[in-house]
C-alpha cells in the first residue's frame, strides 16, 4: 500500500519531507551532518588511502592468512595490489582475493567512490547515475552496483528483529505494457515489510523482504529467518501472519475494516515504511526487473535505514560488508534470486 506521510516529530528515526522552519523541532537524525564529498575526498581521494581503509575492514586486527590464519607475513610489492605472503605456509594474498571485489581491474578510489556514493543516497542510484558520477560505462557500474548491493543485503541476512515489531504486507513493482493489470503482473512482487520499535515507540530497524507468496508456509519461513523468538508482532488481519507464531514470537492481529491507514495509528511507522520505499523505489528506478534483483535492491535499502544514525560511518561499513562477501561472477548476479 502506499499511504501518505504523517507529519515529523522529533528525534523519530524514519525521514520524509516536512516543514523545516525554526518554529519546528528538527529530527536530530535527518538533519545529521554526514559525509560531505570533499571529506570523502581527503579520507579516501588516493589509492593509498582506499588500501589502508580496505584492510582496516578486512583485517581489523591484524592481517589474518586465508589458509592457516596465521598472523606473520611479509610484503611482496610489484603489481597494481600489493601481495601478503604468510610466513607460516607461503600462501600469498591480495586486499581483494576471496571478497566480492576479487579479480577487479578498477581502481580502489573507483570502488569507494561508489561506496559513498550508493551509501550516501537516501533514496537510492540508479546504475544509469552512478556510471556518469564514476566515469564507467553502465555495464561496469551495474555489475559494481550490484556487487556492493549483494554485499549489503547478505550483511543484512545476519541480523534478526527483535521486540515489539510491527508487520505488514505489500506488493512491489508496476504493471509491464501489454502485460497483466494488478496483483497478477509479471513484475509484482509480493513482499513483507516490518519493522522494530524501542521503548519509547520509535523505529530502530527494518527488514522488507520478498516472498513467494502471502501463504501460513511461506510466513512461517520468513518468520524463522528474520525474527528473533520471543518478538511481539502486530499485525492487520490477514490470515498468514498467524504463522509466525511457529518461530516462537508473540502475535497480536488487529482488523483494520477497509480503514484507510492514516485512520490506524498503531499501524503509523510500518505505514510510513512502506510508503518511503515505494516512492524512493518508483523515482529512482526503472525498467527494473523486481523479480529477478528485489532481494538485493531491498537489502541495500535495509542496510541503509538500519545505519542512518552515523551516516559519516556509512563508507566503511559498506567497505566491511564487501569485505564478508564472497566473490560472484556477473552470471550469478544476473540470475534470479531465492525469495526469503
Amino acid at each position: 500500500m502506499i499511504t501518505q506521510l504523517a507529519p515529523r516529530t522529533a528525534n523519530q528515526g524514519i525521514d520524509w519531507y516536512a516543514d523545516t522552519s525554526p518554529a519546528m523541532a528538527r529530527n536530530s537524525i535527518q538533519f545529521q551532518k554526514g559525509l560531505s564529498l570533499p571529506g570523502f575526498q581527503r579520507l579516501y581521494g588516493s589509492e593509498k588511502q582506499c588500501e589502508a581503509a580496505l584492510e582496516k575492514a578486512r583485517w581489523p586486527d591484524g592481517f589474518r592468512c586465508p589458509r592457516c590464519n596465521g598472523h606473520e607475513h611479509g610484503l611482496v610489492y610489484g603489481r597494481r595490489l600489493k601481495r601478503y605472503q604468510c610466513r607460516s605456509c607461503g600462501h600469498q594474498a591480495t586486499l581483494t582475493a576471496g571478497t566480492i571485489m576479487q579479480a577487479t581491474k578498477l581502481p580502489l578510489t573507483t570502488w569507494f567512490l561508489a561506496f559513498y556514493l550508493i551509501g550516501q543516497a537516501k533514496t537510492g542510484i540508479s546504475s544509469l547515475e552512478l556510471s556518469r558520477h564514476l566515469g564507467v560505462n553502465y555495464d561496469t557500474a551495474w555489475l559494481l552496483h550490484n556487487k556492493i548491493l549483494r554485499a549489503m543485503a547478505d550483511r543484512e541476512d545476519v541480523y534478526l528483529l527483535r521486540g515489539k515489531v510491527q508487520i505488514d504486507d505489500s506488493y512491489l513493482g508496476g504493471e509491464l505494457p501489454g502485460g497483466k493489470p494488478g496483483r497478477g503482473s509479471e513484475n509484482k512482487i509480493p513482499i513483507v515489510a516490518a519493522v522494530s520499535l524501542n521503548e519509547a515507540g520509535h523505529p530502530i530497524h527494518i527488514r522488507i523482504t520478498a516472498v513467494s507468496g502471502f501463504s501460513s508456509e511461506a510466513i512461517a519461513e520468513w518468520a524463522k529467518r528474520h525474527l528473533a523468538p520471543g518478538s511481539q508482532v502486530l499485525s492487520d488481519g490477514l490470515a498468514c501472519f498467524r504463522a509466525v507464531t511457529t518461530a516462537g514470537c508473540h502475535h497480536k492481529a488487529v482488523v483494520t475494516g477497509g480503514k484507510h491507514p492514516n485512520d490506524l495509528p498503531q499501524f503509523r511507522w510500518i505505514n510510513t515504511l512502506l510508503g518511503n520505499l515505494k516512492t524512493s523505489f518508483n523515482g529512482t528506478f526503472h525498467a527494473f526487473n523486481f523479480d529477478k534483483y528485489a532481494r538485493r535492491y531491498l537489502g541495500g535499502y535495509c542496510f541503509r535505514f538500519n545505519r542512518r544514525f552515523s551516516m559519516v560511518a556509512m563508507t566503511d561499513r559498506i567497505a566491511n560488508a564487501v569485505c564478508c562477501c564472497m566473490p560472484c561472477t556477473e552470471r550469478d548476479l544476473r540470475g534470479a534470486e531465492a525469495h526469503g
